[in-house]
């Protein structure tokens, strides 16, 4: 499925705050990488995030 970009940018979001919350990281990240925006959009690219999207219609 194709998400628009404000989809992509809701999925994101959310999944970078769970990971600052203390969510568990679904992908492997090098010891460097601290920031959950950049981790979320790993997730995102590997499309590990366990998220769906409804729509209308």
């Amino acid at each position: 499925m194709r998400y628009t970009r404000f989809e992509r940018a809701r999925i994101v979001g959310a999944r970078a705050l769970q990971i600052s919350m203390g969510a568990p990281i679904l992908v492997d990240v090098p010891d460097d990488l601290i920031d959950p925006i950049e981790i979320s959009i790993m997730e995102y690219n590997e499309d590990v995030i366990p998220m769906t999207v409804k729509r209308e219609g």
